[in-house]
């Protein structure tokens, strides 16, 4: 079996524990208007790489390795569920720490056989990073292009199967920079007990480059990189719907 790669950053120190092999899979059926990998997008393209070729790799700089792991992102890599399970079933072997970096785009409850390998795969995996883009839904939908009812399931289906979550959240102007939906967020996590991080990430336009050389239109064109300090304050207002949230119970 192969699996489609974009790239693989040998060194990752954002993606997870520790220093991280990170594996960026192909494609994604998200269109978040804020994406800086838009060359990720399209599925069945990039380098076919089979386990044992990623794995070879990897194995090179092992020692570097030993407080943390392998990382898989995208684009979106529960799109190659398949792979991506084979892939963890080796590194589990290995005695190797394994993150799936997420949109949680692709649970599908009601597709019984998705879900059995769901299942199957979230038995190799030590940890989820997943990027809640808004909990709103109908702005969600015209953030990404997608409902996020799913997502949210998908949220308390790791929780009933007690997989660690690193939550991130991307603060951008005019998008995701209103109050009340940040202590939304917060009550919301405050259902589940099994998110163990809150990232949140202050808007960037590191990857305009990418949509002129694709000739792609940005969608948030004109709209300025933000400060960390507005990132800062979305992260403490989350926290305090979080708390107010668990305070009730």
């Amino acid at each position: 079996m192969k699996g489609y790669i974009h790239s693989i950053e040998s060194f990752g120190t954002v993606d997870g524990p520790g220093l991280r092999f990170v594996v960026f899979f192909q494609g994604c059926p998200m269109r978040c208007r804020y994406c800086h990998n838009p060359d990720t997008w399209q599925p069945n393209t990039g380098t076919q790489m089979t386990v044992d070729e990623i794995m070879a790799k990897f194995l090179r700089n092992k020692s570097f390795y030993s407080n943390g792991g392998i990382t898989v992102t995208g684009g979106e890599p529960l799109l190659q569920i398949d792979f991506l399970t084979q892939l963890f079933i080796r590194c589990k072997k290995e005695g190797i720490h394994t993150c799936i970096d997420t949109s949680g785009i692709t649970y599908n409850p009601l597709n019984a056989d998705y879900m059995a390998k769901l299942d199957n795969l979230m038995q190799y995996t030590d940890l989820v990073m997943l990027d809640l883009k808004h909990i709103d839904d109908e702005k969600h939908r015209s953030l990404t292009g997608h409902s996020n009812k799913n997502i949210l399931e998908f949220v308390k289906y790791l929780d009933g199967k007690k997989v660690p979550v690193w939550v991130r959240h991307v603060v951008v102007p005019t998008v995701t920079d209103e109050p009340e939906y940040w202590d939304k967020l917060g009550r919301f996590m405050a259902t589940v007990s099994n998110i163990k991080a809150l990232d949140v990430l202050p808007y960037h336009t590191m990857g305009v480059k990418k949509y002129e050389e694709l000739g792609i239109d940005y969608p948030l064109a004109g709209i300025p990189a933000r400060e960390k300090e507005l990132a800062v304050q979305a992260r403490q207002a989350i926290i305090n719907g979080m708390k107010a949230a668990r305070s009730k119970k």
